[in-house]
């Protein structure tokens, strides 16, 4: 049975999960707040599996909220936002900075057309937060780590044109640091699918555009990709490359159950690069991609995972180790600097100290 804390300054919001979450009979609700100090409190009284928190809230915030609980008692945790506009969506990433696993749109009311769909949504981001029984945050974890050496980086012939990341739960804080590392100087252009709720894509690329200095960019049919600029999937489509370095964008069948795909990308940029990619696959759960990077891999480009220990959740990457997809397995900081070596200077062995 997973345990769920509701946190929503609304009664009747309250009132309206509580009835969503307990109709299903593998969640019971333990415990409502309605401010983040009751939040505080009831986290560690009823030491529930998930909380799901509000973003607005009077006196204490979710983002404080979020912040206080992940210090104390790391829970995880589901923002939920009753409106997807801009600001809201970028408190939802900072939430997501500060601890919390996931973001969603609070589910629409029942006569809502998309009531059902909304609700079956949010009970199945419930039971999958509440796998991560412990809730890491790599920039804790690798904290002074950033003195160990890089791996070896063999001679390489080929130039090296693009970098394909791919990531899911746990994945956007990654993301940003590894941007956020790189910036505008990086010589190589960047596509990325994050796995994330539909309605926010738009706000994870205005947060990562705010917070990395890196031109980050909503994937647009038929552009050129640029070096330094990094381009993220749109809901709904896959994103995929073509010939001449131009953005593909298809509605085609989903790849393993998800739309937009790592699988769709990766395996575009395998066939367009080959040995002039590098693939990167990081946090989250499922194998989605795991095959097409071992298919980069067969292709000569350099392949990257994120390691265990900086993960959320080790599914992807972890799948993609144990079948020997990953030339290199390694926490984010690493990964950003062993991106930025290759990439200006690929024809070298290198290695040493950051």
């Amino acid at each position: 049975m997973i345990k769920v804390l509701i946190v929503d300054d609304s009664a009747s919001m309250r009132l309206f999960l509580e009835r969503v979450l307990s109709a299903d009979p593998d969640i019971r609700v333990v415990g409502t707040a309605q401010s983040g100090e009751e939040a505080l409190a009831a986290v560690a009284r009823l030491k529930p599996d998930v909380v799901t928190m509000d973003v607005y809230m009077p006196q204490m915030s979710g983002l404080e909220a979020t912040r206080r609980i992940m210090e104390t008692h790391p829970t995880p945790i589901i923002i939920l936002s009753g409106n997807l506009d801009r600001d809201e969506i970028m408190t939802s990433f900072r939430a997501m900075e500060a601890g919390a696993l996931a973001a969603l749109a609070k589910p629409r009311g029942v006569g809502h057309p998309d009531h059902e769909r909304e609700v079956g949504i949010l009970v199945q981001k419930v039971k999958l937060m509440a796998e991560v029984k412990v809730v890491r945050r790599w920039s804790r974890q690798t904290k002074g780590a950033g003195s160990a050496r890089l791996p070896a980086v063999g001679a390489r012939a080929t130039e090296l044109r693009v970098v394909a990341i791919g990531a899911s739960t746990g994945g956007p804080v990654v993301i940003q640091s590894i941007l956020g590392k790189l910036g505008r100087t990086f010589p190589l252009p960047i596509l990325v699918v994050q796995h994330i709720a539909q309605g926010f894509i738009q706000g994870f690329v205005d947060w990562l555009a705010f917070s990395t200095g890196m031109p980050v960019h909503l994937a647009v049919q038929g552009e050129t990709i640029l070096p330094g600029h990094a381009y993220v999937a749109p809901d709904g489509c896959h994103m995929m490359v073509e010939a001449g370095g131009r953005v593909l964008l298809g509605g085609g069948p989903p790849d393993n159950g998800l739309r937009p795909s790592v699988t769709s990308l990766f395996r575009s940029v395998a066939d367009i690069y080959g040995k002039a990619a590098i693939g990167v696959l990081l946090t989250g759960m499922g194998r989605d991609g795991v095959d097409e990077l071992r298919l980069l891999q067969e292709k000569g480009a350099v392949t990257i995972v994120q390691d265990k220990a900086s993960c959320v959740v080790y599914g992807m990457p972890g799948e993609a180790a144990r079948i020997g997809a990953a030339t290199y397995e390694l926490p984010p900081e690493k990964i950003a600097a062993l991106l930025e070596r290759l990439a200006k200077n690929p024809a070298s062995a290198m290695t040493g100290n950051l």
